[in-house]
């Protein structure tokens, strides 16, 4: 039985787990009903064993885990890491470190846009994983066979994996960017929940200072009510509640409640008092000390560049193997269609070397796109001399 219930189990298994150059993790958790993640369950992988930890257990000391994932000797290897670093992060006070995140990994070797665990098992072992108990619930007692069964495969084939893309990208001499991609990974800024910036999270768009000012109250209070009662965002207010309510500013119990994206009653709540306060705080703020709104203006062509770069973006993809997504985005090419000097990734680091510099070029009709064989090629521009 590889299932840990005891401190005194786990502690003697993260001695033997720190032994090793890296380890595989993975967790189970719930998050559904609560703002914060429940951690259920934890299970880790050497090159020797694998084991399952029940993080549930009556009296367990999870601080060995922690510690392990503190250890700089050791490498934690996660798939797409981020919640399982921010479990980590809010009952520890911790972000693992060092890490290497196998979904990043792969998109930096051309797998595609954020590929699946148990699609890139398949792809590099030709393993199909169990999927029976992936919405499990992971929260009852006690664990069956079948479960700790899954939960294992998961870091075993983990292993797999790890050592196929960490050799290919070592073969590429494309370590460097993942590394470069775990320093934001590993970075507290990217977990810390302040609520004075849960705005930005938001995908509304507000055009005028006094809907920005509400937003950011209206947001900041929602944040921390989800955090003082440990349920979801959405379950106190709705991103396009949030939104409806900046944008009108209602001020007065009867204006809010004429509000179509609120309930029926809502405005006569303790919650109704505390959005009309938020919204006061609002309208009461200073436009001076509003964040700016970066809203790059482009070119009257902006629109016509941004199509030419999506073409030079999706053919550097295709020819060096690298996912899209990874290398810019869509408002990164927004950007730097308004700006040379944009603040984005895309212009930085390997994805400058890589996309950057041609996407400039081809900006400033320095470099051209053309066909040749049915394929899109760039082709440098010799500036007419006269």
């Amino acid at each position: 039985m590889n299932l840990i219930t005891t401190t005194q189990q786990l502690a003697e298994a993260c001695a033997r787990l720190a032994k090793h150059s890296y380890v595989t993790v993975d967790t189970e958790f719930l998050r559904e009903s609560t703002y914060f993640p429940i951690l259920c369950v934890a299970q880790m992988a050497s090159a020797e064993e694998a084991v399952v930890v029940d993080a549930r257990a009556d009296g367990i000391d999870l601080a060995p885990l922690f510690a392990l994932m503190a250890d700089e000797r050791v490498l934690k290897v996660f798939h797409a890491a981020r919640q399982d670093i921010e479990i980590v992060w809010h009952q520890a006070g911790l972000i693992p470190h060092p890490v290497f995140d196998t979904q990043v990994a792969a998109m930096v070797l051309g797998y595609g846009d954020s590929i699946s665990y148990d699609q890139l098992v398949h792809r590099i072992t030709g393993d199909n994983l169990d999927k029976s108990h992936r919405f499990t619930d992971w929260t009852r007692r006690p664990l069956t066979a079948q479960q700790i069964a899954y939960a294992i495969s998961d870091v075993t084939h983990l292993r797999d994996v790890y050592l196929a893309l960490s050799a290919d990208l070592e073969r590429r001499g494309r370590a460097d960017w993942v590394r470069e991609e775990m320093e934001v990974l590993t970075s507290p800024d990217t977990y810390r929940l302040d609520p004075d910036s849960a705005w930005e999270r938001l995908k509304t768009r507000v055009r005028k200072p006094k809907d920005l000012a509400v937003l950011i109250e209206l947001a900041a209070w929602r944040e921390r009510e989800a955090q003082a009662r440990d349920v979801p965002r959405g379950r106190v207010l709705k991103d396009d509640a949030l939104a409806d309510i900046a944008i009108h500013a209602p001020t007065t119990a009867e204006r809010l409640g004429s509000l179509r994206s609120l309930p029926k009653g809502f405005e006569r709540s303790r919650w109704g008092e505390a959005i009309l306060a938020a919204t006061a705080r609002g309208l009461a703020r200073d436009p001076k000390s509003l964040p700016r709104l970066d809203r790059a203006k482009s070119s009257a062509n902006g629109a016509a560049t941004v199509e030419l770069l999506k073409v030079l973006l999706r053919m550097t993809s295709e020819r060096h193997a690298v996912a899209a997504k990874v290398i810019a985005t869509v408002d990164d090419l927004d950007r730097i269609a308004a700006s040379d000097d944009a603040e984005v990734p895309a212009l930085k680091g390997w994805r400058r070397e890589l996309f950057g510099e041609k996407a400039l070029g081809l900006k400033h009709g320095q470099l051209a796109l053309a066909i040749e064989n049915g394929r899109v090629v760039t082709v440098e521009r010799v500036a007419n001399s006269e």
